[in-house]
């Protein structure tokens, strides 16, 4: 009797005690799962890593734990996690990438290879390439090529293949071989690089005794205005010397390369955090992999981590010829996080210490703009293009930028320049051709010029709402207030809910008659939360109508002396002819 009354009293003290720990892993999930759907990884590896103490076999709680880890960088973190998940039997590439990743760190070639044999995987891709770079860092050089051939001639994947059959023949001495490759060899298919392949490729070339050739595969490619890197780079070439080959070094650097191709071919393909698992893991593998932390940093960016991404951009060392890149991207993360003035003077320092390249002041110009500071944004623009050595089709969009801040501190003729110059460098530009068509509408001036160019622009790109706006808006400039009503329609239904585009096409329901609707998509304007002034121009033209509020401000009336009688009406307190509303 005294023993169950004891186990009694026993299970109910733990009744509390479990139901408290219940309580517990239940709060500490739901945390978790909140904050590894907003990537907060740093909420979310100190929620899992609670949750994981009370249930620590649940491999949704593992995997997202793996995730939050990576996220951070915390490869030393992640691996026991991955350990864990495997222990339990669950398949997860996720934590076979980590358990990949920590082996190649610590130069386990054997270990990776066995793991491969024994049926783990990644991907096609990623299981193929590091394969053949484990095959590579274990002394097996032979073995090494012909399975990245094989990864090269696999479908869907030549590409890969040929980069890093190309990378690893030049990391073995092999600068010849290289060079076939990147050149297409026998049937002359040149590879199409990216600026770190074309870094790779000029190396070569130079270790062949090719200087000339890699410089003007430079030129060819980026023309005279170089960053900081190619301009080294040329530099060298230029001067005769041979460039060694240190885009990979060895087995553990094309590793690494693997996962930073992967995260640069997935980028816009795949779901950001994913992708940011491979450029973590090229991190890891190689910590001076600069082209990497950019790539995470702004992987963080997209995903509004934006103290994780500043953080991460402060990584590239001040020396480094990419370093303008990281504090562009850093001011940027600023921006976007409200910290306007910290961005501005990021990007003022770095016009001190960085002021001979273009993209600096391009970048303060535009961050100025976009703050409505016009008369700042333009020097910064006369900065950039003052520095450019040649007239590149690229350009055009400075000088678009360049005229928009003319236009909106009242300079049109120096506006009109920049756009026409625009216009020159990139003939047919839909966005450049819509401002100042829409511009010379806005001005009563150049009318069949204008019309003409937003027609172009329509027919460039007929899915633009605001560049249809500009037609229909152009027509009823012009009186043409028929013709205006199915492009103004159009505009409407390609951006449903901006308040400009539903103003304008009120006014083009009032001018051919439809009144009722006019008032109708005023109202929807007025809903979309316009610019103040002209919240209050809606406002009035919903209180008297179209043509008082046009009589009132001095503009011409929209049908002649009709409309100056209808106006006059309406003065005496009466209603508008036609006026069904």
């Amino acid at each position: 009797m005294f023993a169950l009354a004891l186990a009694a009293a026993a299970a109910a003290a733990a009744a509390p005690v479990a139901a408290q720990q219940t309580r517990g892993l239940a709060g500490s999930y739901l945390a978790a799962r909140a904050a590894i759907g907003t990537n907060d990884y740093e909420a979310a590896a100190r929620y899992y890593a609670r949750a994981l103490i009370r249930d620590g076999r649940n491999p949704e709680l593992l995997q997202n734990a793996i995730v939050a880890q990576m996220g951070l960088g915390n490869l030393a973190r992640a691996e026991p996690i991955a350990r864990q998940m495997r222990a339990t039997g669950a398949d997860s590439q996720i934590a076979n990438l980590v358990l990949l990743t920590d082996r190649l760190a610590r130069e386990d070639w054997s270990g990776a290879l066995e793991d491969f044999e024994a049926g783990m995987s990644v991907g096609p891709l990623v299981d193929g390439l590091v394969e053949a770079w484990a095959r590579y860092g274990a002394g097996d050089i032979d073995a090494a090529h012909d399975a990245f051939d094989a990864v090269a001639d696999a479908t869907g994947m030549p590409a890969f293949g040929r980069y890093h059959a190309a990378l690893a023949r030049a990391a073995a001495g092999d600068m010849a071989a290289a060079e076939e490759i990147f050149s297409g060899g026998a049937d002359g298919s040149e590879m199409r690089l990216t600026r770190r392949g074309l870094i790779a490729r000029a190396q070569v070339l130079s270790q062949l005794g090719r200087n000339e050739e890699a410089l003007s595969l430079i030129a060819d490619t980026f023309g005279a205005d170089l960053d900081p890197g190619l301009a080294a780079l040329r530099a060298r070439l230029a001067a005769g010397e041979t460039v060694p080959f240190d885009l990979v070094r060895d087995a553990r650097d094309g590793a690494a390369e693997v996962f930073f191709t992967v995260a640069g071919a997935l980028r816009g393909e795949a779901q950001s955090s994913y992708t940011l698992l491979y450029s973590r893991a090229a991190e890891a593998l190689r910590p001076d992999h600069v082209d990497a932390i950019l790539l995470s940093a702004g992987l963080l960016d997209q995903m509004e981590q934006y103290a994780l991404a500043t953080e991460t951009y402060q990584r590239v060392p001040r020396d480094h010829p990419r370093f303008h890149v990281a504090e562009i991207g850093r001011a940027e993360a600023f921006e976007r996080s409200e910290r306007e003035d910290e961005a501005i003077a990021v990007l003022e320092r770095l016009a001190e210490t960085h002021g001979d390249q273009p993209i600096v002041h391009i970048t303060l110009g535009d961050m100025l703009r976009r703050m409505e500071r016009y008369a700042d944004a333009t020097p910064a623009y006369d900065r950039a293009i003052a520095l450019f050595t040649e007239e590149r089709e690229e350009h055009w969009v400075v000088h678009f930028a360049r005229g928009i801040t003319h236009e909106r501190e009242d300079q049109w003729p120096q506006a009109e320049a920049d756009f026409r110059k625009a216009l020159e460098l990139n003939p047919g530009q839909p966005s450049v051709l819509n401002y100042l068509g829409y511009s010379f509408v806005e001005m009563q001036e150049n009318l069949d010029e204008a019309m003409d160019m937003i027609r172009e622009a329509v027919a460039a790109r007929p899915d633009s709402g605001h560049i249809v706006d500009s037609l229909g808006w152009g027509l009823y400039r012009l009186g043409r207030y028929e013709e205006a009503v199915e492009h103004m329609e159009r505009a409407a239904e390609l951006l449903p809910v901006d308040p400009i585009v539903n103003d304008h096409l009120g006014d083009v329901y009032w001018a051919v008659g439809r009144r009722i609707e006019a008032r109708f998509q005023w109202n929807r304007a007025l809903s979309f939360e316009p610019e103040p002034e002209e919240a209050e121009r809606i406002r009035r033209k919903l209180e008297v109508g179209l043509d008082r509020v046009l009589a009132e401000e001095g503009a011409p009336p929209l049908h002649g002396d009709e409309a100056r009688s209808a106006g006059a009406d309406i003065a005496d307190g009466g209603t508008p002819a036609g006026d069904d509303g």
